[in-house]
């Protein structure tokens, strides 16, 4: 009788947590830039205050989809499971925050090429969304993306790593294969706009699907493909992307 609440206890609250974790930042990210105009670039942020709110928004975005692998990691800890599970977590997020370094430096790009002409705008709009999609459909994604959704293999070579360095490695690792899978959709929102909320509510949809639901491979081949068509019907209708083709998004 005993032994049901603390299996219970063990698969639950690191998932819970997480996702306690994930929706303070999606308040965070709704209150203070739910109301910004959505436009390519940092929005005036420089480079720390910039990695800042992308961390933040990497916690909104990624903590949901991540859930269910920290709780199956965290049965695999036997003693100071806590303190463990907060050194994995970090360990992740690290990853996502170093990759704002060439996310910044995109959002610095994009935003400069919103003043340009509408014409070289769309060519750089249609390749944003030609390269987002054509990595949804290539092996390297299909390889990440079956590594976070089959994570059992992982398991079994974090159960191999020094005691000493395991989360902080553990965490690490999977977050180097959420990067691979997911950068693709993260170009997507650089040239929506890094702060556009709806389009991070949409992608994050997108991320949990991939991950969990049993169609994920599918979902992430119609957004590859989806985002190939936008490459190309992009060159007619320019409002698809309006920030970077002269339409402006203020409005959106």
């Amino acid at each position: 009788m005993t032994g049901g609440p603390v299996t219970v206890r063990i698969r639950v609250v690191p998932a819970g947590l997480l996702l306690v974790v994930a929706a303070a930042a999606w308040v965070w990210m709704v209150t203070h830039w739910g109301g910004m105009p959505a436009v390519p670039g940092t929005m005036g942020l420089g480079l720390v205050a910039f990695l800042a709110v992308w961390t933040l928004m990497m916690t909104a975005m990624m903590l949901p989809a991540t859930a269910p692998v920290a709780a199956l990691y965290a049965r695999t800890l036997t003693v100071h499971r806590a303190p463990r599970m907060v050194i994995f977590t970090l360990a992740y997020l690290l990853v996502w925050a170093a990759a704002g370094l060439p996310a910044y430096a995109l959002a610095v790009g994009l935003g400069r090429a919103a003043h340009l002409t509408p014409a070289a705008g769309t060519a750089v709009a249609a390749a944003v969304f030609a390269v987002g999609g054509v990595y949804q459909l290539t092996p390297l994604k299909d390889r990440c993306l079956a590594r976070c959704r089959s994570p059992i293999g992982l398991m079994l070579r974090y159960a191999s790593y020094p005691r000493a360095s395991r989360d902080l490695r553990a965490g690490a690792h999977h977050g180097a294969f959420c990067l691979g899978c997911c950068w693709s959709l993260m170009v997507l929102l650089a040239a929506f706009g890094v702060m556009n909320l709806w389009a991070m509510v949409v992608l994050a949809a997108v991320i949990t699907a991939e991950k969990l639901a049993p169609f994920g491979r599918l979902v992430a081949r119609a957004v590859g493909i989806a985002s190939i068509v936008l490459a190309v019907a992009v060159f007619w209708v320019p409002a698809l992307a309006p920030g970077l083709t002269g339409g402006g998004m203020a409005g959106m």
